[in-house]
């Protein structure tokens, strides 16, 4: 990793969610993101498909053969060898066991050793650390609410993903609370889920059931109380053990802060943030550079 204050080319990054993948140009040292360009992409397709979506991204970057590449990718992942491990995950299963490093750099093409993979989530809490809502603390962590939780850990600028302060390798998605895992407790299916169970209704999700709290509706507010008042202590036991000074928090869910804030009630400041996808741009640019 370079010193951020020296100057360097720009850094090429490939941000994929589940819907989109993001091409940016990212210059470090300046914090700065130079191009990016969001295009669509199905994770539902043949894994030729998706590394062709993904090389065609980065192709309209134009970029030089001497340029380093940063990956943003969800996990499960291996990201020291750049291999995909999802499977069952209903999101990019065609790319399990495919070895993106080798699958990009000859398709963009590129040599190999250029490519740095990161997690999505870690991109997002490194951003904020190098320029945003974490910037100057010595422990924070990121947690991004949408379909899944996602979670991020960050010391001293070093992401920790395993000891006794931090969930199983830094994800929050794997623990249980009373013997139910997190997920099936606070998520979009979980939400829609319980307002179902208490009045018959189907919502759209977490916008549909904010939507019906904001105008007075007492069950959608009882769920969402409910759920992140449970996450909120869950999370309040991880960030006590950690030593957290803020909580950065990202993903969809976060258009409903004003709902989903005072039932955390969390111990840190809890900050959301509005362009989660620069600080995932500007976090694995950080990682790679």
């Amino acid at each position: 990793m370079q010193d951020t204050d020296s100057p360097s080319p720009p850094v090429r990054v490939l941000e994929i969610g589940g819907s989109h993948v993001t091409a940016g140009s990212v210059e470090v040292a300046g914090h700065r993101i130079l191009d990016r360009q969001r295009h669509p992409l199905d994770p539902a397709q043949d894994a030729l498909t998706i590394v062709g979506a993904l090389a065609d991204a980065a192709k309209r970057l134009l970029p030089g053969p001497g340029d380093r590449w940063a990956v943003a990718f969800p996990g499960p992942f291996d990201y020291t060898a750049g291999v995909s491990l999802h499977e069952g995950v209903s999101k990019f299963d065609q790319l399990h066991g495919v070895n993106l490093r080798e699958a990009l750099a000859a398709a963009i093409p590129a040599e190999p050793e250029a490519f740095t993979f990161v997690n999505d989530a870690d991109a997002f809490l490194l951003g904020e650390w190098v320029d945003g809502a974490a910037t100057g603390t010595r422990r924070s962590v990121a947690i991004t609410l949408g379909t899944g939780i996602g979670s991020s850990w960050l010391a001293d600028g070093a992401v920790v993903s395993d000891g006794p302060d931090v969930p199983k390798d830094g994800e929050i998605h794997f623990c249980d609370v009373d013997g139910v895992n997190i997920e099936d407790l606070v998520s979009d299916r979980a939400l829609v889920r319980g307002y179902l169970a208490r009045t018959g209704v189907t919502v759209d999700g977490m916008r549909g059931l904010a939507a019906l709290a904001r105008d007075g509706d007492k069950d959608a507010r009882e769920v969402v109380d409910t759920a992140f008042g449970i996450l909120g202590r869950l999370l309040t036991e991880w960030l006590d053990r950690f030593g957290a000074e803020v909580v950065v928090v990202g993903g969809s869910m976060t258009g409903a802060w004003d709902l989903i804030e005072p039932a955390l009630h969390l111990p840190v400041p809890a900050r959301p943030v509005a362009d989660t996808e620069r600080s995932a741009l500007l976090g694995a640019a950080y990682a790679g550079s």
